[in-house]
């Protein structure tokens, strides 16, 4: 939108026009306009208004830098500093432009509505919408019309079907007039912004040579005027300039993810560096531009451009990480086993590694079978073939001898069965009989426990007997 000054300063225009108009007036003059307004009335009171102006058109500034820049096009190259002057004019003006085109299109939607409400959301782009009332007006049959310079064949499709059901009604002929000089207006601004960016395209190479070099003069361009000058472009951080100029475009009801433009990207998208990178490589290759653009800006800003030095850099640098990115991934490298070490470390003793080995070791037997004596023929097998070593009846007595630890295993068993045998437990074999050789066969219980021994038993026994004392002769 416009600002508050503006307007107030095309008001005070209009007013000294007007009040100019009327001191040149004379008596002549209003007698003739007196005239004019009966011949109007006669003619049935119709109001026809002349096309009229509004915003940037009824005043002069546009039209002042329109002529500022043809002559200075005219002219060639001229002095610098008159030509950032226009440049850093131009990206004001243009600016200004988008905020009027906004305006008026918001009021030819808010007219044109009652003739077809929902072209408003088929349309979003308002020089579309400009061209497409131009064509339409009060057109009932859509078949007859031709919309294909402006808009692609599935929206002229979608168009032609919803305006089929719409349910607005024909405009009157003077607020069709009226819709159709807006829509004029709305073109006549977007042509004269296309002039001055093509004239900022001209001079960018002596503005900002820098910037010119990694992204070109247009994107260039584009991204000044969208930023409001030089200066204020080098002040932006890199994540806004990569997102500068982008829009929201709606495709009449298609699918939005045609992949011909990148995501959270804007002018920046359409240099060549970006378009030339693989479509998997691209938001990488963006944000470096990004960040070499604002380098290169504020680099241009500050006078220091150096022929264009400074960008050329900036885009090797950007085309060879771009080369690198493009490469294969090395092929993984296929390593042999290590050599397994020749002998384990030595393991911690204890009762447990005792018993495995104890398990897991040679049996006497064994031993004897693998020793022979020496002097002396080895005895073999009844078939021949295996020898028997020191393991033979006539040197050993047919015996073969228990190794220490062995005998001390036998003798644990034989005290734990003794232990047994004590307490009273039986194996089965135990008898309540026993042989004496005074009264025989005797019925005794096995399981009982003597008594202990009486103190006199010693003395009054029947088998006692007396002993010569020591004092006795």
């Amino acid at each position: 939108m416009a600002s508050l000054d503006q307007f107030l300063a095309d008001l005070d225009d209009l007013d000294d026009e007007e009040a100019g108009g009327d001191e040149d007036r004379g008596p002549d003059d209003d007698e003739d306009a007196e005239d004019d307004d009966e011949d109007i009335d006669m003619m049935g009171g119709e109001d026809i208004q002349p096309k009229s102006s509004s915003g940037l058109l009824a005043t002069g500034r546009l039209a002042a830098l329109m002529e500022r820049i043809e002559g200075m096009m005219a002219a060639g190259e001229g002095d610098n500093e008159h030509e950032y002057s226009a440049i850093v004019a131009c990206n004001e003006m243009i600016i200004d432009v988008d905020d009027d085109v906004e305006a008026i299109a918001k009021s030819v939607r808010d007219d044109y509505a009652k003739r077809f409400p929902e072209l408003e959301s088929l349309i979003p782009n308002p020089l579309d919408y400009a061209r497409v009332v131009l064509k339409l007006g009060n057109e009932t049959d859509l078949t007859s019309v031709d919309l294909t310079g402006i808009l692609p064949s599935a929206s002229i499709m979608v168009v032609t079907v919803t305006a089929s059901t719409t349910a607005g009604t024909a405009l009157p002929e003077a607020q069709l007039q009226k819709v159709q000089d807006a829509c004029e207006q709305v073109l006549t601004l977007s042509d004269n912004k296309q002039k001055m960016l093509a004239f900022v395209e001209s001079r960018m190479g002596t503005v900002a040579p820098n910037l010119s070099c990694i992204v070109g003069t247009q994107v260039a361009a584009k991204l000044i005027g969208a930023a409001g000058g030089l200066q204020a472009l080098a002040a932006l951080p890199s994540t806004v300039l990569q997102v500068l100029g982008s829009k929201k475009k709606a495709l009449g009801g298609m699918a939005a993810n045609t992949g011909l433009e990148q995501r959270h990207a804007g002018f920046i998208q359409r240099c060549d560096i970006i378009q030339n990178t693989p479509p998997a490589l691209r938001s990488k290759v963006l944000r470096l531009v990004s960040g070499k653009c604002t380098l290169a800006a504020r680099a241009d800003s500050f006078g220091d451009a150096r022929g264009g030095a400074i960008g050329q850099r900036f885009k090797d640098e950007i085309e060879q990480k771009a080369i690198k990115l493009q490469e294969p991934p090395p092929p993984k490298e296929v390593r042999s086993l290590p050599i397994p070490p020749e002998a384990s470390g030595k393991r911690r003793g204890g009762r447990r590694l005792r018993k495995q080995k104890e398990r897991f070791g040679m049996t006497q037997m064994r031993q004897l079978t693998n020793r022979v004596q020496f002097g002396q023929e080895e005895d073999t097998t009844s078939d021949g073939l295996l020898g028997v070593g020191m393991l033979t009846a006539g040197q050993h007595s047919g015996k073969v001898r228990v190794s220490a630890k062995e005998q001390k295993l036998q003798a644990e068993k034989n005290k734990k069965q003794r232990t047994a045998s004590s307490s009273g437990a039986s194996n089965g074999l135990a008898s309540s009989l026993a042989f004496t050789p005074v009264q025989g066969i005797e019925l005794v219980n096995p399981t009982a426990t003597k008594d202990s021994k009486e103190g006199t038993e010693t003395y009054f026994s029947q088998t006692a007997a007396f002993f010569q004392s020591a004092f006795g002769s």
